[in-house]
């Protein structure tokens, strides 16, 4: 079996990096208009002044400034000579200075003044913006967008910039383009393309090789290649233990492999080899593993060649949920990061390698050290940003019950500068959350065993809180199946559930209960996922026969649905957040026409009820 050939922590990867190799960058030369966002290879000089000549700053006329000096109100001055002038019009040699056309009296081609003029007054000389063979930008700067104006008026046509030229290599017999649907067992490569995005936002000057299958020649030549051509190399997946995992070998075979396996999660296979004396890195296959080597390794390599790769924005924030990890890994953790009462909240996305919508759904992530065991709830830890400040500020944190309408209103308020970061712990977690003042809005439907909603469980939880139900729909929950299965068909059929604490689940259990069937008699009554629309792919693929949802998720799958009850689907939220903007703008689109059409065509909502609020204590 496989093994790491050694594990060693971050901070002696870096370290390695910076100390094995000669981190010499290449120069490119990049047509002006190409420049934006690069880094200066070198200083650039004007090719000439600017202005070349004497120009004028005013419309008016060019004057021998000695031949104005009698002039005043009383004595008005009719000038001998004079020329005139618009702004930016060569000054004539003979003249050294302009006055204003507004203080020049005008008749028959002859110019009358009522002030002297002093010398140069109004023109600007040759080289006062910049003089012919002065520095305009110095080495190693990154050019600003608003910069290239400036270099194009001082002559520059092309610009020699530094950058790290980085090969990447796709590896796997399974893979295909993205915009492929895949087949069963095929997987859409999309490991280099992040690589590209994140590595050439940097500085750096990337190219994506074709797909190599795992064939070690084929490999080997394609990472033959690369070297060549390139400074870096990043051979995606083939890190790990696994049968047709060749990365390592192919390396081992062509220079050395001087680290196999660092001691962070997730990205823990990964592999830094010499060949040729320069770095090939090889990336774990896992999209959140990739990114993390990426991040943490490959960005701050770059900087060892001279690219200023930005640090992240790092603010103080309170976490949701406690983290748990063994000491002797460093652990990335991606988040949800909001501000709720003037303090900045941070929920912890799923930690599944293979997760890529726990990567879209951040905006901040969080380092646990190799020293620490984790962190409790409550802790307030470093959120570093993964966008603006700004923009993490008019996040939302919803937490609770999952229905895809939330999605949709995620999308109507997104033009508006509001975003919606919505964490799915079912309508029992959200409850919770909103009680330690950890989300925005909790989205619920928790029934009674009176038949009312949502009310009891808050008056339960939150008994000295003010709370408000905004409905977002009144919509139907039933059995979804490929045979059209009934809740009394299910004893003996495979299942899917919702977690413990969903109001889904709580709507089932409350059902089976009325209809005597005994949860015990349903196999896979444990297996649990979070979102209805995880329970009708469940049931599309063949995992289970049966499982709970909403109808706009077996709709959405063309899957067959039998109705069990109708419930109330709220939002919840703190009457002291009510005048929020970001709160205020979520309310307005659940009321907006738009959002009831939306409910209507995904199907499954009574819209009667949308919008409505009410206090959460009945």
């Amino acid at each position: 079996m496989k093994r790491y050939l050694s594990v060693i922590s971050l901070d002696d990867a870096l370290a390695l990096l910076d100390r094995e190799f000669s981190k010499k960058p290449s120069v490119i030369q990049v047509p002006l208009e190409n420049a934006n966002g690069r880094i200066t290879a070198e200083a650039i000089f004007a090719k000439y002044s600017v202005p070349e000549i004497h120009v004028s700053a005013m419309d008016g006329i060019a004057v021998v400034s000695a031949e104005t000096n009698a002039a005043s109100e009383q004595h008005p001055v009719t000038l001998p000579r004079a020329a005139r002038v618009n702004t930016g019009n060569v000054v004539p040699p003979e003249y050294d200075a302009v006055i204003m056309i507004e203080d020049v009296w005008e008749k028959d081609g002859t110019y009358t003044i009522r002030k002297a003029a002093a010398p140069w007054q109004h023109v600007r000389p040759a080289g006062e913006d910049l003089a012919e063979s002065e520095m305009v930008i110095p080495s190693c700067h990154r050019i600003r967008s608003h910069e290239l104006g400036g270099l194009a008026t001082y002559g520059i046509t092309e610009v020699n910039t530094m950058t790290v030229r980085i090969g990447l290599v796709p590896t796997g017999s399974e893979l295909v383009a993205h915009g492929t649907r895949p087949k069963p067992g095929q997987v859409v490569e999309s490991n280099t393309v992040m690589a590209k995005a994140m590595l050439e936002e940097a500085g750096a000057t990337c190219t994506r090789y074709p797909f190599v299958e795992d064939v070690p020649e084929k490999i080997r030549d394609a990472i033959s290649m690369a070297v060549k051509e390139n400074d870096i190399v990043v051979v995606s997946a083939g890190s790990s233990a696994g049968t047709k995992d060749y990365t390592e070998s192919v390396i081992a075979g062509l220079g050395e492999v001087l680290v196999h396996g660092v001691a962070i999660r997730p990205g823990k296979p990964v592999i830094i080899g010499r060949i040729e004396k320069k770095p090939v890195i090889g990336l774990p296959g896992y999209p959140l593993s990739a990114l993390t080597v990426l991040r943490e390794i490959v960005l701050p390599c770059l900087k060892y060649y001279g690219l200023p790769v930005p640090q992240p924005a790092i603010v103080p924030a309170q976490i949701t949920t406690a983290i748990a990890k063994e000491v002797g890994s460093d652990e990335f953790v991606l988040c949800s990061l909001g501000k709720i009462g003037g303090r900045w909240v941070l929920s912890p996305q799923s930690k599944g390698a293979g997760v890529q919508m726990a990567g879209i759904r951040a905006n901040a992530y969080i380092k646990v050290p190799k020293t620490s065991e984790g962190f409790d709830a409550g802790s307030v830890v470093d959120a570093r940003l993964m966008v603006p400040e700004r923009e993490s500020e008019q996040a939302l944190l919803i937490t609770g019950s999952h229905d895809p309408a939330i999605d949709y209103l995620c999308d109507l308020i997104r033009p508006v500068g509001v975003s919606l970061l919505s964490t799915h712990v079912g309508s029992m977690g959200g409850i919770l959350a909103l009680k330690k003042d950890q989300c925005h809005a909790a989205p619920t439907h928790l029934l009674a065993d009176d038949g009312s909603y949502n009310t009891a469980y808050v008056k339960r939880y939150l008994p000295e809180t003010v709370v408000n139900l905004v409905c977002i729909a009144e919509r139907q929950q039933g059995i979804v199946s490929q045979d059209g299965l009934a809740l009394s068909d299910l004893p003996g059929r495979s299942f899917i559930n919702r977690q413990k604490g969903s109001g889904t689940r709580m709507l089932l259990d409350h059902e089976l209960k009325k209809t005597g069937v005994d949860p015990s008699a349903i196999p896979g009554y444990e297996r649990e996922v979070t979102t209805h629309i995880a329970v009708a792919l469940a049931v599309r693929c063949g995992e289970a026969d049966a499982g709970m949802c909403v109808y706009s998720a077996a709709k959405a799958l063309g899957l067959p649905f039998v109705p069990v009850a109708n419930e109330r689907y709220e939002l919840a939220f703190r009457q002291e957040h009510a005048d929020d903007p970001r709160l205020v703008t979520l309310i307005e689109a659940i009321r907006s026409t738009a959002f009831k059409e939306i409910l209507s065509r995904l199907g499954g909502y009574d819209t009667r009820e949308t919008g409505r609020i009410r206090p959460g204590d009945g």
